[in-house]
Protein backbone atom coordinates (compact mmCIF):
# COMPACT_ATOMS: atom_id res chain seq x y z
CA UNK A 1 0.00 0.00 0.00
CA UNK A 2 1.21 3.45 -0.96
CA UNK A 3 2.00 5.66 1.78
CA UNK A 4 0.60 9.18 1.80
CA UNK A 5 2.83 12.17 2.39
CA UNK A 6 2.17 14.31 5.29
CA UNK A 7 3.32 17.72 4.47
CA UNK A 8 5.82 18.94 7.51
CA UNK A 9 5.63 15.43 9.35
CA UNK A 10 9.78 15.70 9.34
CA UNK A 11 9.28 19.40 11.43
CA UNK A 12 6.33 17.67 13.38
CA UNK A 13 8.84 15.18 14.83
CA UNK A 14 11.60 17.18 15.16
CA UNK A 15 9.30 19.47 17.29
CA UNK A 16 7.65 16.73 19.23
CA UNK A 17 8.55 16.00 22.93
CA UNK A 18 7.73 12.53 22.95
CA UNK A 19 9.86 11.62 19.74
CA UNK A 20 13.20 10.81 19.15
CA UNK A 21 14.88 11.47 15.97
CA UNK A 22 16.86 8.60 14.73
CA UNK A 23 18.47 9.99 12.37
CA UNK A 24 21.68 12.04 13.16
CA UNK A 25 21.53 11.11 16.97
CA UNK A 26 24.04 9.34 18.95
CA UNK A 27 23.52 6.09 19.93
CA UNK A 28 25.39 6.11 22.69
CA UNK A 29 22.82 8.34 24.16
CA UNK A 30 20.46 6.21 24.75
CA UNK A 31 21.83 2.25 24.17
CA UNK A 32 21.13 0.88 28.04
CA UNK A 33 19.57 4.74 29.16
CA UNK A 34 16.75 4.67 28.72
CA UNK A 35 15.45 4.26 32.20
CA UNK A 36 17.91 6.43 33.90
CA UNK A 37 17.82 9.41 31.14
CA UNK A 38 14.41 9.45 30.02
CA UNK A 39 11.67 7.52 32.41
CA UNK A 40 13.73 7.90 35.42
CA UNK A 41 12.68 4.81 36.93
CA UNK A 42 13.21 0.90 36.74
CA UNK A 43 10.47 0.11 35.35
CA UNK A 44 9.99 -2.89 32.85
CA UNK A 45 10.08 -1.57 29.01
CA UNK A 46 8.47 -2.96 25.86
CA UNK A 47 8.45 -2.33 22.91
CA UNK A 48 6.37 -1.99 19.39
CA UNK A 49 8.07 -2.54 15.99
CA UNK A 50 6.12 -0.78 13.39
CA UNK A 51 3.49 1.18 15.36
CA UNK A 52 1.46 2.35 12.95
CA UNK A 53 -1.00 4.88 14.25
CA UNK A 54 -0.55 4.34 17.81
CA UNK A 55 -3.43 2.74 18.79
CA UNK A 56 -2.64 -0.63 20.31
CA UNK A 57 0.68 0.96 22.27
CA UNK A 58 -1.11 4.14 23.93
CA UNK A 59 -3.95 1.70 24.95
CA UNK A 60 -1.46 -0.28 26.43
CA UNK A 61 0.74 2.63 28.00
CA UNK A 62 -2.60 4.37 29.36
CA UNK A 63 -4.02 0.51 30.78
CA UNK A 64 -0.11 -0.21 32.58
CA UNK A 65 1.31 3.02 34.26
CA UNK A 66 4.26 0.73 35.51
CA UNK A 67 5.50 -0.22 31.70
CA UNK A 68 7.62 1.74 29.57
CA UNK A 69 6.78 1.80 26.17
CA UNK A 70 8.61 2.69 23.26
CA UNK A 71 7.05 2.79 20.42
CA UNK A 72 9.09 2.20 16.59
CA UNK A 73 8.16 3.33 13.57
CA UNK A 74 10.28 4.11 10.22
CA UNK A 75 8.11 6.22 8.37
CA UNK A 76 7.77 9.74 9.74
CA UNK A 77 3.80 10.38 7.78
CA UNK A 78 2.73 7.52 9.74
CA UNK A 79 4.74 8.79 12.71
CA UNK A 80 2.87 11.52 13.20
CA UNK A 81 -0.34 10.05 13.09
CA UNK A 82 0.13 8.75 16.63
CA UNK A 83 1.30 12.40 18.38
CA UNK A 84 -2.61 13.35 18.87
CA UNK A 85 -3.13 9.83 20.76
CA UNK A 86 0.17 10.44 23.12
CA UNK A 87 -0.99 13.91 23.84
CA UNK A 88 -4.46 12.73 25.64
CA UNK A 89 -2.25 9.92 27.33
CA UNK A 90 -2.56 10.50 31.23
CA UNK A 91 0.57 8.76 32.13
CA UNK A 92 4.19 9.63 31.38
CA UNK A 93 5.55 6.06 29.87
CA UNK A 94 5.73 6.24 26.44
CA UNK A 95 7.78 7.49 23.68
CA UNK A 96 8.12 6.80 20.39
CA UNK A 97 11.23 6.52 17.79
CA UNK A 98 11.71 7.18 14.31
CA UNK A 99 14.07 4.84 13.19
CA UNK A 100 14.22 1.83 10.78
CA UNK A 101 14.04 -1.53 12.97
CA UNK A 102 17.19 -2.97 11.83
CA UNK A 103 19.28 -0.79 13.85
CA UNK A 104 17.10 -1.52 17.03
CA UNK A 105 20.47 -3.21 18.63
CA UNK A 106 22.17 0.58 18.15
CA UNK A 107 20.22 2.08 20.97
CA UNK A 108 19.12 -0.71 22.76
CA UNK A 109 22.06 -2.39 25.24
CA UNK A 110 21.56 -6.47 25.61
CA UNK A 111 19.06 -7.18 27.66
CA UNK A 112 17.31 -3.65 28.35
CA UNK A 113 13.71 -4.88 26.87
CA UNK A 114 11.01 -7.50 28.08
CA UNK A 115 8.71 -7.82 25.48
CA UNK A 116 8.71 -6.82 21.84
CA UNK A 117 5.36 -6.36 19.91
CA UNK A 118 5.12 -6.87 16.14
CA UNK A 119 1.68 -6.43 14.85
CA UNK A 120 0.46 -6.63 11.31
CA UNK A 121 4.08 -6.05 10.10
CA UNK A 122 4.72 -5.81 6.17
CA UNK A 123 4.80 -8.94 4.87
CA UNK A 124 7.86 -8.29 1.91
CA UNK A 125 5.69 -11.32 -0.27
CA UNK A 126 8.56 -11.47 -2.26
CA UNK A 127 11.25 -14.21 -1.80
CA UNK A 128 14.37 -12.24 -2.05
CA UNK A 129 13.01 -9.76 0.54
CA UNK A 130 12.40 -12.21 3.17
CA UNK A 131 15.44 -10.91 5.24
CA UNK A 132 13.36 -7.29 5.92
CA UNK A 133 10.35 -9.55 7.95
CA UNK A 134 10.40 -8.67 10.99
CA UNK A 135 9.91 -11.81 11.66
CA UNK A 136 12.89 -13.32 10.10
CA UNK A 137 15.94 -15.22 11.23
CA UNK A 138 18.03 -11.72 11.15
CA UNK A 139 15.72 -10.07 12.71
CA UNK A 140 15.14 -12.40 15.61
CA UNK A 141 18.51 -12.52 16.12
CA UNK A 142 18.71 -8.94 16.87
CA UNK A 143 15.55 -9.13 19.67
CA UNK A 144 17.69 -11.81 20.59
CA UNK A 145 20.51 -9.05 22.11
CA UNK A 146 17.74 -7.01 23.13
CA UNK A 147 15.84 -9.09 25.08
CA UNK A 148 16.00 -9.68 28.72
CA UNK A 149 16.23 -13.40 30.38
CA UNK A 150 12.48 -13.63 30.51
CA UNK A 151 11.77 -11.62 27.67
CA UNK A 152 9.77 -12.47 24.79
CA UNK A 153 8.05 -11.10 21.38
CA UNK A 154 4.24 -11.43 20.67
CA UNK A 155 3.24 -11.41 16.72
CA UNK A 156 -0.13 -11.28 15.47
CA UNK A 157 -1.09 -10.63 11.23
CA UNK A 158 -3.94 -11.47 9.12
CA UNK A 159 -1.53 -12.94 6.71
CA UNK A 160 -1.46 -16.53 6.58
CA UNK A 161 1.74 -17.05 4.84
CA UNK A 162 3.65 -14.26 6.47
CA UNK A 163 2.69 -16.10 9.50
CA UNK A 164 3.79 -19.78 9.11
CA UNK A 165 6.95 -18.22 7.90
CA UNK A 166 7.29 -16.91 10.84
CA UNK A 167 6.37 -20.02 13.26
CA UNK A 168 9.11 -21.65 10.63
CA UNK A 169 11.82 -18.86 11.42
CA UNK A 170 11.10 -19.02 14.70
CA UNK A 171 11.74 -22.57 15.48
CA UNK A 172 14.48 -22.97 12.88
CA UNK A 173 16.21 -20.07 15.10
CA UNK A 174 16.16 -21.94 18.19
CA UNK A 175 12.96 -20.00 19.81
CA UNK A 176 10.48 -21.99 22.29
CA UNK A 177 7.20 -21.06 20.79
CA UNK A 178 4.60 -20.77 24.07
CA UNK A 179 2.01 -19.68 21.78
CA UNK A 180 0.57 -20.35 18.21
CA UNK A 181 -2.78 -19.79 17.37
CA UNK A 182 -4.50 -20.17 14.02
CA UNK A 183 -7.45 -17.72 15.17
CA UNK A 184 -7.40 -16.03 18.05
CA UNK A 185 -11.23 -14.06 17.84
CA UNK A 186 -12.70 -17.27 16.64
CA UNK A 187 -15.36 -17.13 20.06
CA UNK A 188 -15.32 -13.47 19.74
CA UNK A 189 -12.47 -10.93 20.58
CA UNK A 190 -9.78 -12.30 22.90
CA UNK A 191 -9.59 -11.27 26.83
CA UNK A 192 -6.58 -9.84 27.41
CA UNK A 193 -6.20 -8.53 23.76
CA UNK A 194 -5.68 -4.88 23.01
CA UNK A 195 -6.55 -4.70 18.95
CA UNK A 196 -4.62 -2.39 16.68
CA UNK A 197 -6.70 -0.05 13.73
CA UNK A 198 -5.77 -3.22 11.52
CA UNK A 199 -6.93 -6.21 13.35
CA UNK A 200 -9.95 -4.15 14.67
CA UNK A 201 -10.85 -3.81 10.90
CA UNK A 202 -10.18 -7.16 9.90
CA UNK A 203 -11.96 -8.80 12.58
CA UNK A 204 -15.05 -6.45 11.10
CA UNK A 205 -14.68 -8.23 8.14
CA UNK A 206 -14.82 -11.84 10.10
CA UNK A 207 -10.76 -12.96 8.89
CA UNK A 208 -9.08 -14.76 11.41
CA UNK A 209 -5.60 -13.36 13.38
CA UNK A 210 -3.06 -15.09 13.69
CA UNK A 211 -0.65 -14.71 16.70
CA UNK A 212 2.26 -16.50 18.37
CA UNK A 213 4.44 -16.12 21.47
CA UNK A 214 7.94 -16.85 21.34
CA UNK A 215 11.11 -16.71 23.98
CA UNK A 216 14.52 -17.70 23.35
CA UNK A 217 16.60 -19.04 26.36
CA UNK A 218 19.29 -17.20 27.53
Amino acid sequence: MRLRNVKGSQELITDNQYTIQADGAEPSDYKGLWNKNFFHNNNPIHIEIGMGKGQFITTLAASNPGINYIGIEKYSSVLVKAFGKRELLGTDNLLFIRMDAENITDFFAPGEADRIYLNFSDPWPKDRHAKRRLTSRQFLERYDVILSENGFIQFKTDNRMLFDFSVEEARGAGWCLDEVNYNLHKHGPAEDNVMTEYEQKFYNLGCPIYKLTAHRQK
